[in-house]
């Protein structure tokens, strides 16, 4: 779980407008700050299988996040990915 401090400096970087909470970049920062934090989390605790489960379930979110972005906004999407440093 991201700390709300961590979450709103993210949303601050990544907003497209002042009050932007659900925009496609916000929500795919958000989603890759929380899969690295689980990441770190799985390293620690390799037995930890239902946070796996849940590890699973944010990356094809944000996959499926990704994709409409893909479809909708191209260049957005490859300058997020470049910045996020996402394969």
């Amino acid at each position: 779980m991201i700390s709300k401090e961590k979450k709103q400096e993210v949303i601050k970087k990544y907003a497209t407008k002042e009050g932007d909470t659900g925009s496609c970049e916000v929500q795919i920062a958000i989603l890759s700050a929380r899969i690295l934090e689980l990441t770190e989390h799985l390293k620690a605790n390799p037995n930890d299988n239902h946070s796996r489960r849940g590890l699973l379930k944010l990356v094809n979110h944000r996959k499926n996040l990704l994709r409409y972005m893909e479809r909708t906004n191209l260049e957005g999407y490859r300058a997020l990915k470049a910045k996020l440093n996402i394969r």
